[in-house]
């Protein structure tokens, strides 16, 4: 797929979506981070109604260090996989508290030491927090749409980030990120997209094709 067939998908569905950069709610950077660790495997509506009560508790970098486990998981319960978040939550709170002055790095190296933090949640963090595009956040709408839109062939996050990077201008990284991951949940679903409803559908490559 060409540059102008990129352009062609960004104009049109931007047209669709608001100019958001996240579904998640926050104030801080840092309350980001935590947003990022419950979204995995759990809806941004659940997380958000969670993150709500859990912030009221948790304050601080700080206040997640030196959070009593048994309590933490208890409030983040809903958003399944409980134990493994609650332990990298208080274990990344540490690291930020103990080496980076209760400040969110700011950077992909530093961002991808904490616990929980890989390439997906570091641009993510990246782009809504430090306006900065080290990369492109890839979930699983956009790894699915953008195999469809035959930008890539693979299924693999990070050659998936490294074939968009190729092919879509810096300056819209995390727009394109933001905007397939909209499209995905709206129209392009996984199981039955809504092909016929879908503004792509004269130039997608698997319109009404997909099984």
């Amino acid at each position: 797929m060409t540059v102008v067939s990129v352009r062609t998908v960004l104009g049109r569905i931007s047209k669709l979506y608001p100019p958001i950069r996240t579904s998640l709610n926050f104030s801080t950077p840092f309350q980001l981070l935590v947003a990022t660790i419950l979204s995995a495997q759990c809806t941004d509506v659940r997380v958000n109604k969670v993150a709500k009560k859990l912030f009221r508790k948790y304050k601080t970098p700080e206040d997640f260090a030196g959070a009593y486990l048994p309590e933490l998981k208890q409030v983040i319960r809903p958003t399944g996989y409980y134990n493994l978040k609650a332990a990298r939550i208080r274990n990344s709170s540490r690291l930020i508290v103990d080496n980076y002055g209760s400040q969110l790095p700011s950077n992909m190296t530093d961002l991808l030491k904490l616990d929980g933090v890989g390439r997906k949640t570091a641009n993510v963090l990246l782009s809504a927090v430090f306006n900065k595009q080290e990369g492109i956040a890839v979930d699983t709408h956009v790894s699915r749409l953008s195999r469809r839109l035959k930008w890539t062939v693979s299924s693999n996050p990070e050659i998936i980030e490294r074939d968009l990077m190729h092919i879509v201008q810096r300056r819209n990284w995390g727009r394109i990120s933001m905007l397939l991951i909209l499209h995905g949940r709206a129209v392009c679903q996984s199981r039955r997209p809504k092909c016929d409803k879908c503004v792509l559908n004269d130039v997608c490559p698997s319109a009404y094709k997909i099984t």
